[in-house]
C-alpha cells in the first residue's frame, strides 16, 4: 500500500496526502443493488428487442440512464432515443428495479462509513442516479451521514461518469478541495476512470462479475474483493496517508 501512495503523489506531483473526505460511489459500494440494476435493464431492453451484450450493465454502471439508452439505440437502430422514450423506457427500468431490489446494504459499508466519520473526514456520495427516493433511503440506512449538500447525483451534473465532473463535483461538495485531499471508492469501471480523470486516488472495490483487470485498467490503483476486505485496511490506508512525505 505504501508503494501505490508514493506512486500516485509522485504521478501528480503532490508532496503528501491532506485528506478531508472519502467519495463514495452508491449501487455496488454501499449497496448491493448491481444485480437488481443489470436484471431490470435487461428486461427492459428485452421487451423492446434491443440487443445488448454479456455484463453491458454492469460496465455501463455510473452513466446516467440517458446515456446508458443511447448506448444501446445507437448499436440497434443507428440513432440516439428521443426524450419520449427515454422517459418511457427509464420509468419502465425504474418500475422493474423496485420489484428486484432487495434494498439490503454491502457487508462493511456501514463499517466504512462511521470508521471515516470517526476519523474525521466527511463522507460525500457520487452516484449517477436519480432516483428521487435516493435520500430518504439513504436517510433509513446511513442515518445523518449524507445530505443534499454532500450528494452528487444524476440531476446535479451535465456529464456523468466516466467523465470526471461528478468527482470535480465532489470535491466541491466536500469543501472544496484538491484531489490530494480525497480519496475515492468504486465498483465501476466508468466510475473509476471518472475519478481517476478528477486527479484522485481511487480505490476499487469488486461486487460484481467483471474480472479486476477491467478495474485496474480502467485505473484503479488497487482492488479489494468486497468492503469487509476494505474495512480490515482502513486503517493502514489512513495513517499511512497521514505519514508519507516526498
Amino acid at each position: 500500500m505504501t508503494e501505490l501512495l508514493i506512486h500516485y503523489i509522485q504521478n501528480y506531483h503532490f508532496t503528501r496526502f491532506d485528506l478531508k473526505a472519502v467519495l463514495f460511489d452508491m449501487d455496488g459500494v454501499l449497496y448491493d443493488s448491481m444485480s437488481a440494476h443489470d436484471e431490470s435493464w435487461q428486461q427492459t431492453m428485452d421487451e423492446l428487442n434491443l440487443r445488448h451484450l454479456p455484463n453491458e450493465f454492469y460496465l455501463q454502471e455510473g452513466r446516467i440512464g440517458k446515456s446508458t439508452i443511447d448506448t444501446i439505440f445507437q448499436r440497434n437502430l443507428n440513432r440516439n432515443a428521443t426524450d419520449e422514450e427515454i422517459e418511457k423506457i427509464y420509468a419502465r427500468k425504474t418500475e422493474l428495479f423496485q420489484q428486484y431490489n432487495s434494498g439490503d446494504i454491502l457487508p462493511g459499508a456501514a463499517e466504512i462509513l462511521e470508521y471515516v466519520q470517526a476519523n474525521g473526514l466527511k463522507p460525500v456520495l457520487v452516484t449517477g442516479s436519480g432516483q428521487p427516493s435516493l435520500l430518504d433511503r439513504l436517510d433509513t440506512h446511513f442515518p445523518g451521514t449524507f445530505t443534499p449538500e454532500t450528494m452528487v447525483t444524476a440531476f446535479d451534473v451535465e456529464h456523468g461518469k466516466p467523465d470526471p465532473e461528478p468527482y470535480l463535483m465532489g470535491l466541491q461538495k466536500g469543501g472544496n478541495l484538491k484531489p490530494n485531499q480525497a480519496i475515492v471508492i468504486e465498483n465501476a469501471p466508468l466510475g473509476i476512470e471518472s475519478a481517476v480523470g478528477a486527479g484522485i486516488f481511487t480505490i476499487a472495490v469488486n461486487t460484481g462479475p467483471l474480472p479486476d483487470s477491467v478495474l485496474t485498467n480502467a485505473g484503479a490503483s488497487v482492488v479489494f474483493r468486497s468492503m469487509e476486505a476494505l474495512l480490515e485496511t482502513m486503517p493502514e490506508i489512513l495513517q499511512l496517508s497521514q505519514t508519507i512525505r516526498i
